[in-house]
């Protein structure tokens, strides 16, 4: 959903790639490594052909040295999206995602496209899904009532992308009932 500059001050989605890098996945290595310490925590052993579960800047760095495959998670695949994407068109409420789905699917694709079956359709699934989500999130933008918001199963990028409104909003919302009471 794009807002106008004056009121975006949320975290931008390059910061929100950063944070969603911590997310584990799963490697198929192919070089040995010891186990190896990080600020983040130690990884490994790293053994071919056997699966490793590392962070995905780790991952997406092994990757580009051609020292690995990745892994999609389970969610990054057509039948999964296609479903969720139905599941947002006929539902009311939004489906369930992955907190960071957006993120990582991003990072998984712009580096191991390679390592995935069908990327071209799963980026027209994800864009698809995005559309849908946000078409619900300015229909709710109607409902908005100041004493309660809930989001149930929106994601990291959908909350930081309407947080700005929503701050400005609730405030304006507030204020008008108060001097309606008053």
């Amino acid at each position: 959903m794009a807002l106008p500059a004056s009121i975006r001050s949320s975290v931008t989605p390059p910061e929100l790639e950063l944070i969603a890098s911590e997310q584990l996945v799963d490697i198929i290595p192919l070089i040995a490594m010891d186990k190896t310490a990080f600020i983040s925590g130690a990884y490994g052993p790293l053994r071919p052909p056997a699966k490793s579960r590392v962070p995905l800047w780790m991952a997406t760095n092994l990757k580009l040295k051609k020292k690995c495959h990745i892994v999609p998670p389970d969610w990054l695949c057509v039948e999964f999206l296609q479903d969720r994407l139905m599941r947002e068109t006929s539902q009311a409420e939004f489906c369930e995602l992955p907190f960071r789905f957006a993120e990582v699917a991003k990072v998984l694709l712009d580096v191991a496209s390679d390592d995935m079956q069908n990327p071209d359709k799963i980026r027209s699934l994800l864009k698809d899904l995005r559309e849908a989500r946000q078409a619900k999130s300015r229909e709710g933008l109607q409902k908005l009532d100041h004493s309660e918001l809930s989001l149930p199963n929106f994601c990291s990028l959908e909350i930081n992308e309407i947080r700005p409104f929503f701050v400005r909003a609730m405030g304006v919302l507030t204020q008008v009932s108060r001097t309606t009471q008053e």
